[in-house]
């Protein structure tokens, strides 16, 4: 890790030389580890460390970005040149208003130097707990045990200064046998937390249950999903239509539904980068401070995430703090994810059901209609019939195609228990088990 005080003096560096109007700095400074295994035998234990600086250029409302992983004079003197070259260049931007002025930074504690000096053979031993529950049931055990640390700063030429180290350490694990597979995974800053042994022991279960499946044909089926189906839910509806340009360019399913119910009234789902039950952030990609954003409060659409662009193009909209680095063609987007709980339990919710499915998690999911989170995906590592409330016996994956808006509108359960996963880069995603009254199922598969 580079530290605070030479990202400090790199980012004032290239502010002092700049001579646009307005300048950004940003600096991803990062190590990372990574130890992968596979037939039950790690083969991968890689170590890296990377520093990226992004320049924005900003020359009236025209805007240039330019990026280097070389942090030396004459490398920076370069992409600061080519930022503001680049920027000459662009066409005016008349929706642009300007670079964010400073604001007070909470704090927010997400570091622990556990996971960032977490050896090679500390890995292994995680990883060896998930391997030899594996061998010992005559099957084979894949995955990645991660653990980094990252520091992400900000400054501008208006005054803007923030700083927040964080780290990570993040295992997956599929379990396969000839006709099955297993699948589990979780998330923590410390990753002392982490539990590899019930992390083997969830996927080792999946897989032995799930051996030589039976043909389902397709159709509308109940189904409980586990966290790791819960978690697509969050990633569409995220990437669908929670920020202020889907919602501007008029893509978004919260179009004309703000204060009006949309989902069942038993679910609350809001971003928080200062809750530390997730991976915190205290600040976005412009420097701006996190602001709660409550996306559906009790059933009821409530807001989409703003960065200071789309917040520019509402008059008297301030950005909630959801930037991603520019340029950025996907505007503001929610990184620190929450699905409230509910008050049953996995157990509960299939002791309930005369006849559906039992769902892992999904797998190669796109959408098919934005406006009503529309989806079409495949089951995967662990799908079962239930039936007069006991699982029956395991089924092959289908292909469904389901609105999730509309499978949200027919919840029964909602699981007590949340699991944290890793969505993509830095963001994270707290979420429950799900009982819903009705799915599409379009197709089977052979497997």
């Amino acid at each position: 890790m580079l530290g605070q005080e030479r990202i400090r003096q790199l980012a004032g560096r290239i502010l002092d030389r700049s001579e646009a109007d307005q300048t950004e700095v940003v600096i991803l400074s990062s190590d990372s580890a990574l130890t992968r295994f596979a037939n039950s035998v790690i083969h991968q234990n890689v170590y890296e460390t990377d520093a990226e600086v992004r320049v924005r250029a900003v020359i009236g409302s025209r805007i240039g970005v330019a990026v280097t992983n070389n942090l030396s004079e004459e490398a920076l003197a370069a992409t600061l040149a080519r930022a503001i070259q680049t920027a000459r260049l662009s066409p005016q931007n008349p929706d642009f208003k300007s670079l964010p002025a400073p604001q007070p930074i909470p704090h927010a504690d997400a570091f622990h130097p556990g996971t960032a000096d977490c050896s090679p053979e500390q890995r292994a031993d995680g990883v060896g707990a998930i391997c030899f529950q594996a061998r010992d049931a005559g099957v084979v055990a894949s995955g990645a045990l991660t653990t980094g640390a990252t520091e992400i700063a900000v400054a501008n030429s208006l005054g803007i200064w923030a700083y927040h180290p964080l780290t990570q350490a993040e295992i997956n694990t599929v379990i396969m046998s000839d006709t099955s597979a297993g699948y589990a995974s979780a998330l923590a800053i410390d990753v002392g937390e982490l539990d590899f042994e019930a992390i083997g022991r969830e996927a080792l279960e999946k897989c032995v249950r799930s051996q030589n499946p039976r043909s389902l044909p397709p159709g509308d089926y109940p189904v409980i999903i586990e966290p790791y189906a819960t978690q697509d839910f969050l990633q569409m509806m995220a990437y669908t239509g929670l920020s202020a340009q889907a919602v501007q360019e008029g893509r978004s399913f919260m179009i004309g539904k703000l204060g009006q119910p949309i989902v069942d009234a038993r679910i609350s789902i809001w971003d928080d980068g200062l809750d530390p039950a997730g991976i915190p952030l205290p600040f976005d990609f412009e420097g701006v401070p996190k602001q709660r954003v409550d996306f559906i409060t009790r059933g009821v659409a409530q807001g989409v995430v703003y960065d200071s662009y789309t917040a520019g193009k509402e008059p008297g909209r301030a950005s909630t703090g959801h930037a991603l680095p520019a340029p950025n063609p996907m505007g503001p987007f929610p990184v620190n994810t929450f699905f409230a709980p509910g008050e049953a339990s996995l157990d509960e919710m299939i002791a309930s059901t005369r006849r559906g499915l039992y769902i892992t998690r999904f797998h190669y999911t796109r959408p098919v209609e934005p406006k009503r989170v529309t989806i079409t995906g495949m089951t995967r590592d662990g799908t079962f019939l239930i039936e007069n409330g006991a699982i029956a016996y395991p089924v092959k994956n289908l292909r469904f195609t389901q609105s999730y808006l509309e499978a949200l509108n027919q919840v029964e359960a909602i699981g007590r228990d949340t699991r944290l996963l890793q969505a993509w880069g830095l963001a994270s995603q707290s979420v429950p088990a799900l009982k819903l009254a009705g799915f599409n199922f379009t197709g089977a598969t052979e497997f």
